[in-house]
């Protein structure tokens, strides 16, 4: 009996720690998608182009989104979503995402690359709030084009409720993550709110954004501030 209750003492002293811990990683991934997202609309002729960003109505970052196959391949990274505010104006409070996805095949390799995707409809958007879903399943999707003054010119761009990019060593181009799945990270959620909130609540409550998503925010208004149509 004396073992269980030490046990418990040491389990419950070291909960906050825990949770401490888990919050300063949340931190530290919003930093990092601030960055990755300042770096990438800093080059204009590899950025995400101007007009699209401007149209879209949500958009996702996900700093190091992890690959690795031996025979059997798998891709796993933690994210942020941000949606525009219901006036068009500047953008709400982040929700946090997580992107997995599995391959079959002859493969071999790991590697890691940043990956923004903007939400270009309501249909999208709606995407969100649900509990999960499968990017060029439920959900169409389609490689984005490069440059800031590029424009969507084929039925795919046009139509695509999800445009994809990434960065890796360096290099910016279109992405296809068709087949993996996007799911609420309710345990990031937690750490940012200090509820375990799903996306839903957390897009289309007006909660306050966590003081740590301020310099992401602030580079999102800094290159698109209006949604424009």
């Amino acid at each position: 009996m004396r073992l269980i209750t030490c046990t418990l003492a040491i389990t419950l002293g070291c909960s906050p720690l825990l949770a401490k811990d888990e919050k300063s990683k949340t931190n530290e991934r919003l930093d990092d998608a601030a960055s990755l997202f300042a770096e990438i609309m800093g080059t204009p002729d590899k950025a995400i182009p101007q007009n699209l960003l401007d149209k879209s109505y949500c958009i996702i970052l996900v700093p190091s989104l992890k690959k690795g196959a031996f025979v059997l391949g798998g891709k796993y990274g933690r994210g942020f979503a941000m949606c525009r505010n219901s006036s068009g104006q500047g953008w709400g409070p982040p929700a946090a995402v997580r992107i997995e996805g599995g391959s079959v095949g002859l493969q071999i390799g790991f590697s890691s690359s940043d990956v923004v995707l903007l939400i270009m409809n309501d249909r999208g958007m709606k995407r969100l709030t649900t509990s999960k879903f499968t990017i060029g399943g439920e959900a169409t999707a389609a490689a984005g084009p490069v440059g800031r003054d590029a424009t969507a010119q084929t039925d795919a761009l046009l139509t695509a409720e999800i445009l994809s990019w990434s960065r890796s060593k360096g290099l910016f181009a279109g992405l296809s993550l068709e087949g993996a799945t996007m799911r609420n990270d309710l345990d990031e959620n937690k750490a940012m709110y200090g509820q375990p909130w799903d996306n839903k609540q957390v897009l289309t409550s007006g909660v306050k954004p966590p003081a740590a998503a301020g310099k992401l925010l602030a580079e999102l208004n800094k290159y698109s501030a209006r949604q424009t149509h």
